[in-house]
């Protein structure tokens, strides 16, 4: 059985942890089974928007403890490597991802959703990264994704003192976008997704892309370069004609994503 699942429907990719009787925890086998969903999910022209969720009660509940015990210094940095890889090509994809968290978002858990672009949080959800109570530090990028979402101070607080807080406590400082009922966590998720799929595939793409790497760029004459590079992009595109025909002839759009 994969730990990994797939699933589309209506321009949505649905990408589920499904090793719920370990709360999902990341081991090796996982985490390439994510690297190669997350592959074919980017790889899809169908697919607009990436959810990523867990099943059972456990988003991630974080990376396999029995896994990472016997491991020395070279084997904590291959450890490390694996997930910083995947979760960074998941932050890098041009098309947006969104951590529909449904419980325990813990050590990884809490990193794989630092590394998607919008969260939406069940109000059991639950997330922190507590490894420093373990012997170790955040291993998957957590102490660089974090302080860039909820400042220095508030990062630093959460990693140090290994606290985990509550969804509504994750919202308050802008961990999380949106705060549901747990029956209702994939309906909003999807009612998320289709406010961005309902725009141009291309320009949703250019404008995910000019704000992550314009972020990335050491000053702003950079960062307004890429915007402007990919602005222009856009001028070369079939959507372009027809979302702007559309609004000068008072119609919907009908957007093909070329």
């Amino acid at each position: 059985m994969s730990m990994v699942l797939l699933d589309k429907k209506e321009g949505i990719g649905i990408i589920k942890i499904n090793r719920p009787e370990a709360m999902n925890s990341l081991n090796e086998e996982v985490l390439l089974d994510l690297d190669q969903a997350v592959d074919k999910a980017a790889g899809d022209p169908e697919i607009q928007v990436i959810v990523f969720t867990g099943e059972g009660r456990a988003f991630v509940a974080g990376a396999d403890i029995a896994g990472m015990h016997p491991l020395d210094e070279k084997g904590g940095m291959e450890w490390g490597k694996l997930g910083q890889r995947v979760f960074r090509k998941i932050e890098k994809l041009d098309k947006p991802t969104i951590a529909a968290v449904n419980g325990f978002a813990l050590g990884g858990g809490c990193e794989l959703a630092l590394a998607c672009d919008l969260r939406v949080a069940s109000e059991k959800a639950k997330f922190g990264q507590p490894e420093v109570g373990l012997g170790i530090i955040p291993g998957y990028s957590g102490t660089q994704r974090l302080p860039r979402l909820v400042g220095k101070a508030k990062a630093i607080e959460l990693i140090l003192t290994g606290d985990i807080i509550a969804a509504d406590q994750a919202a308050n400082i802008g961990l999380v976008n949106l705060v549901v009922a747990p029956e209702a966590l994939m309906e909003e998720t999807f009612a998320l997704a289709a406010r961005i799929t309902k725009n141009a595939p291309i320009a949703v793409r250019y404008a995910n892309k000019a704000i992550k790497d314009g972020l990335e760029c050491t000053g702003m004459d950079k960062a307004i370069a890429v915007e402007a590079g990919l602005f222009a992009k856009c001028f070369s595109t079939e959507d372009q004609k027809e979302g702007m025909g559309a609004f000068l002839e008072k119609r919907k759009p009908n957007f093909k994503g070329k």
